[in-house]
């Protein structure tokens, strides 16, 4: 083969694989959610990743609609640097029985603005959430992309039939059966209002409930308390040794010659 030859073949092979990945890269950038699966009746903690699509905006704003037919009692927000959230709670069109109680309003819509996602980056929103229904293999979160230019992007279909990927695929965590001897948090940190009363609706937070700082804290203190005690007991029992060797050295013999 000629070297013009080869350099032809090259081009329309490389034009070939532009071509493919030209079409894939928009079908994989849209809104997801992230892990894409928990399990039933537990707590999970998911990431909202949106990817920015356009070359000449910046994403400012990112809404993410909640299941009202299977409403979560528990819902809290990781704060974003640079980016205001607003957690919504609205009636729920029918009450729903939990084992906390009747639910009739719950968090119905999360927003993040004030941010910028710029074009060729992405960002991710965590949300802590439970307890996952268990009569239900999938929840859906409708999500609205808002570009700086104005354009606004709907990511509300839901899955097909088929299998098939709609064209604005609407996020969706699959939920799985429990497995034998789980405790229903499927390995991610549970909401600190699970063990809330029944019937008691927890109020979104915006701030994540920290755990660490406050056992490290403790433990330091506790740590700290402990090595006083042990320097108290030791300088008691040095005391009390020097008082007992006072007592038992013999006495002064009055009467010895001194050399």
């Amino acid at each position: 083969m000629s070297s013009s030859a080869a350099r032809r073949a090259l081009a329309v092979t490389a034009g070939a694989a532009a071509l493919t990945l030209g079409l894939a890269v928009p079908a994989l950038a849209h809104v997801t959610i992230n892990p894409g699966s928990a399990e039933q009746g537990g707590f999970t903690k998911v990431a909202f990743r949106v990817p920015n699509e356009r070359d000449d905006a910046s994403t400012s704003k990112i809404e993410v609609a909640f299941p009202t037919d299977h409403p979560l009692a528990f819902v809290s927000v990781k704060p974003v640097p640079g980016w205001k959230v607003e957690v919504t709670e609205g009636e729920l069109p029918k009450p729903v029985t939990t084992e906390y109680g009747e639910l009739t309003e719950a968090v119905t819509k999360v927003t993040w603005s004030g941010g910028k996602i710029e074009p060729g980056q992405f960002q991710e929103f965590e949300v802590s959430m439970g307890r996952l229904p268990a009569d239900t293999d999938r929840l859906v979160f409708p999500a609205t992309q808002t570009y700086s230019s104005g354009e606004v992007v709907a990511w509300d279909d839901e899955p097909k039939a088929d299998g098939s990927e709609p064209e604005h695929p609407a996020p969706v965590l699959r939920l799985t059966p429990a497995a034998a001897g789980s405790d229903g948090h499927g390995g991610h940190p549970a909401s600190p209002a699970a063990a809330a009363s029944p019937g008691v609706h927890a109020a979104p937070s915006v701030a994540p409930v920290t755990v660490a700082a406050g056992s490290s804290d403790g433990t330091a203190r506790l740590l700290g308390g402990a090595g006083l005690a042990a320097g108290l007991a030791g300088l008691a029992a040095g005391l009390l040794g020097l008082r007992r060797g006072s007592r038992t050295a013999p006495a002064a013999d009055p009467d010895a010659k001194h050399p």
